[in-house]
């Protein structure tokens, strides 16, 4: 019988009183909540880091369209007045 009562003693022993279990019940609960929190922040920031990525590959898109059309505008219209000047030239020069 004693050694029930010495066995019974020692898993009692073992055993995590309520109030214990409810403050580190309340713990992991809170600390789950923060961990929720902080994914969702990052899963914010990345959602916005991957919008203004986007948004900077449209700007640079527009800027390199811009940049090559105004580089076609600098050799054409030269090449344009070149062309009509000796239109211009040889047409005198056949009038005579």
């Amino acid at each position: 019988m004693d050694s029930r009562f010495a066995e019974l003693n020692s898993r009692l022993d073992k055993v995590v009183s309520l109030d214990v279990y409810t403050i580190q019940t309340t713990y992991v609960e809170q600390r789950l909540a923060q961990l929720q929190a902080e994914i969702q922040r990052c899963v914010d920031n990345n959602a916005k880091l991957e919008d203004d990525f986007e948004a900077y590959q449209r700007d640079e898109a527009r800027r390199r369209e811009a940049e090559r059309q105004a580089r076609l505008y600098q050799l054409i219209v030269p090449v344009a007045l070149c062309i009509i000047s000796s239109v211009i030239a040889i047409w005198a020069v056949v009038a005579k």
